[in-house]
């Protein structure tokens, strides 16, 4: 069985981005050589990339421009499913669009053999996971930076949601990386 891996960068202060879409400059404060390797690792790990429409729509387009090195190309190659409601159509290289309840999606494909299912960015359609008990673990890395406002990584929760510490790591340069398990 596949598990579902949610992946993020955020403030300390909870903000997964600033006030304006895509207003990502805390990520800088991070990235070094152990969130390259992360980054690898995950890529590698996994079955299918999963979005949101808007985090989606970001991702194509700054990784079509942005091919070149292992994480470009591997970005541009592995297959990515897209939640929307809006769109009708997806063109970034081996995308396919979700038709039909997201929640019954994700949940055959962890019935299936393989590999996991990551989630990138996404708060939208993270809450909608969430809701619908689909996520295994969190991979949150904690920027050193206080944003005071913005997007936050996650949204109004309907009910408590308890976790598992499996790992907590301080990166050289500060940020922090934590792994969760659903309690």
């Amino acid at each position: 069985m596949r598990k579902l891996i949610a992946w993020n960068v955020a403030t300390l202060d909870g903000y997964f981005e600033g006030t304006e879409p895509w207003e990502l400059d805390f990520h800088e404060t991070v990235w070094g050589p152990e969130l390259e390797k992360l980054s690898t690792d995950q890529l590698a790990d996994l079955d299918y990339l999963l979005f949101g429409r808007k985090t989606y729509e970001g991702m194509a387009a700054h990784w079509t421009e942005n091919s070149e090195g292992e994480i470009g190309k591997a970005m541009n190659t592995v297959p990515k499913l897209v939640a929307s409601r809006t769109l009708k159509s997806v063109d970034w290289n081996n995308s396919t669009l979700i038709e039909g309840d997201i929640g019954d999606a994700i949940r055959r494909l962890k019935a299936e053999d393989g590999r996991n299912i990551y989630v990138f960015g996404s708060a939208d359609l993270l809450t909608t996971l969430i809701a619908e008990g689909l996520v295994d673990e969190y991979r949150i890395c904690i920027a050193p930076v206080l944003r005071g406002a913005g997007t936050p990584l996650f949204k109004t929760a309907k009910e408590k949601t308890s976790l598992t510490l499996l790992e907590a790591k301080a990166l050289q340069n500060g940020g922090v990386l934590m792994r969760y398990a659903m309690a």
